[in-house]
């Protein structure tokens, strides 16, 4: 039997214990770093990163998967809402104004429709695509492939033992690095994070040689967009363009049949992170000099502005570049591992698998049928805990107290005090990104017709 490597943390060194402004003790099953004295949580994207790797290592996603026959998928198309004279929604150039600067509207391209459908697991999505493009199976199929690896994930038992067996001190390196705390929810949300890459580079695969789902699938890996996004864009900005059906992402072909980021694009996403590591590091700057919080109390004071900036990087070192954690080397049993290039494998693998198996069937009436609860509704684009708090905090901060919301059937509960403050809530939900969905009928718009502006 083949035993999994053990995982050795190493202890960190004098300048990195200043750093933490806490006290240092030796990692082992009953120890651990402390941070102002009384955290037992630390930030520190190594170590992170490493108790990620020896988790997915040997073989998380290496298993064979099953996949599922033919199966029907209905969904509905609406033609998205553009700006008179624009090529952008309201909510995409109130974001890009607000958070993605300096990158210009002419660098951005738009989703002409809006999809709406319910999976294979009984849960409603929402999603984008362009009328010039690959249309509705991108986002359709790529949903189906996370349901795939998250289900393979689940049914892991190897997996499952390893994440029971870490030590104090390696759930205190999750808990103080990563948003989502639990293994689990932190490899659901990488897994989910590839789907999105896929989904959102499809609005420009116009710009590609690549003319099928699956050969647009294989044509991204072999470009190595997955690590672009990977290393080059940051957290926030791929979930809140992703959820407005944006991208700030011009490709170019090469003479090989693969496809870069032009230079321009290369240049605004790096200043687009520097700009956001700057607008964090001001946050904390100001929170711990001028009011004297402790880095703690700073992020629990200023999680809502973080939130919309980057969290994780109000916690970086002055001067330090953030690295992402999939993307991190280790050695692990006497080899180099890092997540991203298996995960990436995976999910390109399963995806061509299952595209073909997916019959689409547009259909002209929306597929959430009436229940007669209004205070019940679903946000399908929801898909973190950050965007738990997001939804949770836009309500809270209308007065409307929030009974339940459930990540995964992406259901939210709570007391509005009348139709039109149900109305009002979901207006505020949109600003910010997201897309509830109400039970009331709605007619599709077919692929055929996309709106005059749409670029």
């Amino acid at each position: 039997m083949r035993h999994p490597a053990t995982l050795h943390i190493a202890r960190p060194t004098a300048h990195e214990v200043a750093q933490r402004k806490g006290r240092a003790v030796s990692i082992d099953d009953t120890e651990h770093y402390t941070i102002d004295d009384h955290d037992t949580a630390y930030y520190d994207r190594r170590v992170a990163s490493q108790v990620l790797a020896h988790l997915a290592q040997p073989g998380s996603f290496t298993r064979p998967i099953p996949i599922a026959p033919t199966r029907r998928i209905e969904f509905t198309c609406t033609a998205v809402l553009l700006e008179p004279g624009s090529h952008l929604t309201c909510s995409q150039r109130l974001y890009l104004e607000r958070f993605m600067r300096p990158c210009r509207a002419d660098q951005v391209t738009s989703a002409t429709h809006r999809l709406t459908w319910t999976d294979s697991d009984g849960i409603r999505n929402t999603g984008y695509c362009r009328a010039d493009g690959l249309g509705p199976v991108v986002p359709i199929a790529a949903r189906e492939t996370v349901l795939a690896l998250w289900h393979a994930l689940d049914a892991d038992p190897a997996f499952a033992e390893r994440v029971s067996a870490l030590s104090p001190a390696a759930r205190a390196a999750l808990t103080g690095t990563t948003t989502d705390h639990e293994p689990r929810d932190i490899f659901r949300v990488g897994i989910e994070a590839a789907g999105r890459t896929l989904v959102q580079h499809a609005l420009v695969a116009a710009q590609t040689p690549y003319r099928s789902a699956a050969g647009f699938a294989r044509g991204m890996h072999a470009s190595g967009v997955f690590a672009a996004v990977a290393t080059r864009w940051f957290w926030e900005l791929q979930a809140s363009t992703y959820r407005r059906g944006m991208i700030p992402v011009r490709l170019v072909p090469q003479l090989d049949g693969t496809v870069r980021y032009s230079a321009e694009t290369v240049q605004t996403l790096r200043a687009m992170k520097d700009a956001t590591i700057a607008d964090a590091a001001a946050v904390m700057h100001r929170a711990t000099e001028t009011e004297g919080l402790t880095r703690t109390q700073a992020i629990a004071k200023y999680h809502e502005d973080l939130d919309l900036i980057s969290r994780q990087y109000a916690l970086l070192p002055t001067g330090t570049r953030p690295a992402c954690l999939a993307a991190m080397a280790h050695r692990i049993d006497n080899r180099h591992f890092s997540i991203l290039p298996v995960l990436v494998d995976r999910f390109v693998t399963t995806f061509v698998e299952l595209v073909d198996r997916c019959v689409l069937v547009e259909v002209d009436r929306d597929l959430d049928e009436t229940s007669g609860d209004d205070q019940v509704f679903y946000v399908p684009d929801m898909t973190c805990k950050h965007c738990v708090r997001t939804i949770g905090g836009v309500l809270e901060s209308m007065g409307i107290r929030v009974v339940d919301i459930d990540l995964d059937s992406k259901r939210v509960v709570a007391e509005f005090r009348s139709p039109r403050n149900r109305a009002r809530a979901f207006d505020a939900i949109r600003d910010g990104g997201y897309n509830p969905v109400t039970e009331q009928a709605a007619t599709g718009t077919r692929l055929d017709t996309p709106p005059e502006s749409a670029i």
